[in-house]
């Protein structure tokens, strides 16, 4: 009889499970960009976080909260398939740029088909920022320095829908004080060497311009003008349930403002998800959240300066802002 060894070959690399899902890193919140060498800057996208999942004979498209999503990115799926890889998880921020090549959340809900739009789907483009799983190797556990130098000649200057997204090196202040002079929502701060962890940390940092949160609608006042939506009713999460926080009334053109109101009447109901007493509120089912941006908190807990940015299903409670107790 022939013994055989159980010993792998001297060379060859440990094939790792390639995840069905990696639950994404989440940035901290903070007032100031930090600073130091071990920190390198990009640009804060406006869109939906996506995993890009690229396997034997398929592409998959996940959401942040694990949906596949793969049926409405038909583009970024296209232009995935020819990259040189066998496997792999692409992490980053599907978007639509406006003239200036800024991303506009409002133009990717239009594109995506939620609301009537001029906006093709074709003009969704995937910025890659983070590179999860390659050929056979978990990369989460090596530091973000050697999981950009494995990223970037995947996906360094494509033009296509899967593109990569820019990584600066410079001082965050400046940088921060730029990108807001242009119009941006702000700048992400990244440790280069902290490995890939799941949820929210202090080893990736965001900075905005203004600040920005979802919210549940809980229902709308009617405009003076018949047809048009006047102001959103919003809530937030606190203690297992959802506790009013105010509205917001701008942030929609004419048109907008007649679709969404359309949109919510569908959603009528006489149970309201808040306790509030409002003379002209319409209450909705909780069902659709808002993306707002706004200035500051009141003293007594409501948004300041709130303008309306996009709208989305309510997927994942997790993404919804809680208020602290």
């Amino acid at each position: 009889m022939v013994k055989t060894s159980s010993k792998k070959p001297r060379g060859t690399a440990p094939i790792d499970p390639m995840p069905a899902r990696v639950d994404p890193c989440l940035a901290t919140l903070v007032d100031k960009p930090p600073k130091g060498p071990d920190w390198a800057y990009e640009v804060k996208w406006d869109g939906y976080r996506l995993a890009v999942h690229i396997e034997p004979g398929r592409v998959r498209v996940l959401t942040r909260g694990g949906y596949d999503w793969t049926e409405r990115f038909p583009t970024i799926v296209d232009d995935a398939r020819p990259l040189a890889v066998k496997t792999a998880i692409l992490d980053g921020e599907a978007v639509v740029l406006d003239d200036e090549g800024r991303s506009d959340f409002g133009m990717l809900q239009r594109a995506l088909g939620r609301l009537p739009s001029a906006v093709e789907a074709g003009a969704i483009v995937f910025y890659a920022f983070d590179l999860l799983y390659l050929d056979g190797r978990d990369l989460r556990r090596l530091p973000l320095r050697e999981r950009r130098r494995l990223l970037e000649p995947l996906v360094a200057g494509r033009e296509g829908a899967v593109r990569l997204s820019e990584e600066v090196q410079a001082d965050g202040d400046e940088f921060f004080r730029v990108a807001c002079a242009h119009g941006l929502e702000g700048i992400i701060a990244k440790h280069i060497d902290k490995p890939y962890r799941s949820g929210r940390g202090e080893w990736w940092q965001k900075i905005t311009c203004k600040r920005r949160d979802s919210f549940v609608i809980v229902g709308f006042e009617p405009s003076t003008a018949p047809g048009h939506l006047g102001r959103l009713l919003l809530g937030a999460r606190k203690n297992g349930q959802l506790v009013y926080v105010g509205g917001c009334g701008t942030g929609w053109s004419n048109e907008l403002s007649r679709e969404l109101r359309k949109l919510l009447e569908g959603m009528v109901t006489k149970s309201p998800a808040v306790a509030l007493k409002r003379k002209n509120a319409v209450f909705t089912e909780p069902l659709l959240v808002a993306e707002v941006e706004y200035r500051a908190w009141t003293e007594d807990r409501k948004l300041r300066h709130a303008s309306f940015k996009g709208i989305r299903p309510r997927e994942n409670d997790p993404a919804v802002y809680r208020v602290e107790s």
